[in-house]
């Protein structure tokens, strides 16, 4: 339980500046004595009402503003072909996306923000397709790296995060590609709520500190070819995560590296595990050292 410990008390320190997520919270609390996987999903749904807030209300500035830029600036809206010429370090949120097929070239600088609890995110992609965050280049100190809520398609590659409560948090998401970044240390480095189709590929996780990739009421998505240490759980998924593939992934020195729902047996929720790297599963047999 010592996890879904650890992510309450993160979330009932978001809760002081948003009673409505205070209500949340507390459901929360009531349901301590169930299964870690509904008091995960709990918590991640509070976390995604929180941002849901930021994110509706940048939404309509984004209808209403959005433009394209060249050289952005902290809180911005933006879409189309963005380069960032300079290092943003911001007091609030860093940069939003405003419209469909929007690409963010880091070129090799960083995002900085006010702090890991400051409930500010880095990139946010509110209900915009085909969406591509590239590096190189660092998105760091947020409260989320990046926020993908109600969005298809979208690509985040070559990128370092490090300090960030979430590095990648999707929820409502459909089809997000996640693959080839350098995560950690985070308190998380890649979670899906809710989502569906999601690929977590070829990524380097080390010092995310509960968990490597969290999977809550995630469907049909694969994580394969991580290298993922340094967590509580390296892997989770929750009971209502299912037909997912997790395959042919680096899952080494976690207290648990693949955990399904507590050990759950996959045939439950249909997810398969398939030649992992690994020592320590949730059921056990999950693991093929090497």
């Amino acid at each position: 339980m010592y996890l879904v410990e650890e992510l309450l008390i993160l979330q009932l320190s978001y809760n002081r500046k948003m009673s409505s997520t205070y209500i949340v919270s507390n459901v929360a609390l009531l349901w301590m004595q169930q299964t870690m996987s509904y008091t995960l999903a709990t918590i991640l749904v509070a976390l995604a009402t929180i941002s849901g807030v930021n994110m509706q209300s940048s939404m309509q500035t984004a209808l209403a503003q959005g433009l394209p830029l060249s050289s952005p600036a902290c809180g911005q809206v933006v879409h189309g072909n963005v380069t960032l010429t300079a290092n943003l370090v911001c007091t609030g949120d860093g940069l939003i996306v405003g419209g469909d097929n929007t690409t963010i070239n880091l070129n090799g600088y960083s995002i900085t923000g006010p702090g890991d609890n400051s409930s500010k995110v880095g990139i946010a992609v509110p209900h915009s397709n085909s969406v591509v965050i590239q590096g190189s280049g660092a998105i760091r100190n947020f409260q989320a790296g990046v926020l993908i809520t109600g969005s298809e398609n979208t690509n985040i590659h070559r990128v370092t995060f490090d300090g960030n409560k979430i590095a990648v948090f999707m929820t409502g998401s459909i089809g997000s590609t996640v693959e080839q970044n350098f995560i950690g240390p985070n308190t998380i480095g890649v979670a899906s709520h809710s989502s569906i189709g999601a690929q977590v590929h070829a990524n380097m996780m080390t010092g995310n500190d509960l968990a490597g990739v969290t999977l809550v009421n995630t469907d049909k998505s694969q994580v394969d070819a991580n290298s993922i240490g340094g967590s509580r759980n390296g892997i989770f998924l929750d009971a209502q995560s299912t037909k997912n593939t997790i395959l042919y992934n680096n899952v080494l020195k976690n207290d648990v590296d693949i955990n399904n729902a507590d050990g759950l047996p996959l045939n439950i929720n249909g997810n398969e595990l398939i030649k992992n790297n690994c020592f320590v599963s949730q059921p056990s047999g999950g693991c093929n050292p090497q």
